[in-house]
């Protein structure tokens, strides 16, 4: 193997990550597994797990999955217990679970709206990052957040910007207390990617193009197009890199047009 190979070679590494049956999730799973990694997908949807770990096991690979609520402070818990039970460690955690709330009226916007997408979008991540860092803190590790475009511009959803912007600056928070135990830390924030997420956009053609035109690239991205940044993160290859946010937008925010 050479010295790139190696940089980048996730060989003999553990990694969880949530949201893991479809999307970007699934897609920065099999980014994981193809170099190397050994995955736990966690996902609220038992029978999308199970499909998930088909499909990728009629691909060549290989995946464990388990059921987790991620609203669920006690679940979040007793998924921290079965990696520690099965594993004692992890070298890997990426937070890709997300909801969005499907509200954008804030002078009706219900408190289940606001408090399902917070759960979900934030408290969850934290407690995640908080359970597994602890079987970080021997071995050292990568925590990979999602953030996304509405940490940085006005979109009509306020709960799921406030989560977002949570993410954005809890990841620099958490990198800053847990640099001492070689955990790095660091954001991955997502464009307009071709997902169950994006179906609003997507479906409706004129949003579809505006969207599509709004980007330097002019394109939609592709769950895909997260494998290398991921990748990246997870491995030896960014052994400096913490705290930092990583737009994988096609330009979308640096673009004035």
């Amino acid at each position: 193997m050479s010295y790139l190979e190696q940089l980048f070679s996730l060989e003999g590494k553990l990694a969880v990550i949530t949201g893991g049956s479809r999307g970007l999730g699934r897609g920065m799973a099999e980014a994981l597994l193809g170099a190397g990694a050994e995955v736990i997908l966690v996902s609220v949807d038992e029978r999308r797990l199970q499909s998930t770990e088909r499909e990728l096991s009629s691909e060549g690979l290989k995946a464990t999955s388990y059921r987790c609520d991620l609203q669920s402070v006690d679940e979040i818990e007793r998924l921290c217990d079965f990696v520690q039970q099965e594993h004692g460690r992890v070298d890997i955690l990426v937070n890709a679970a997300g909801v969005t709330s499907g509200w954008n009226e804030v002078l009706e916007y219900p408190d289940e709206a606001w408090e399902k997408t917070l759960k979900i979008n934030l408290e969850a991540p934290f407690r995640l990052c908080r359970g597994m860092a602890q079987l970080m803190t021997e071995g050292g590790g990568s925590i990979i957040n999602i953030t996304s475009l509405a940490a940085e511009r006005g979109v009509p959803d306020p709960a799921y910007s406030a989560a977002k912007g949570g993410v954005k600056s809890m990841t620099r928070s958490l990198a800053v207390s847990l640099g001492k135990y070689n955990i790095r830390v660091n954001n991955i924030g997502p464009g307009y990617i071709r997902t169950d997420m994006t179906n609003l956009s997507w479906s409706d053609p004129e949003l579809r193009e505006r969207r599509r035109q709004s980007t330097i690239l002019k394109r939609w991205g592709q769950p895909s197009d997260l494998a290398g940044t991921v990748v990246l993160l997870a491995s030896d290859a960014a052994s400096y890199i913490t705290g930092q946010d990583f737009y994988v937008d096609g330009g979308w925010l640096v673009n004035f047009d």
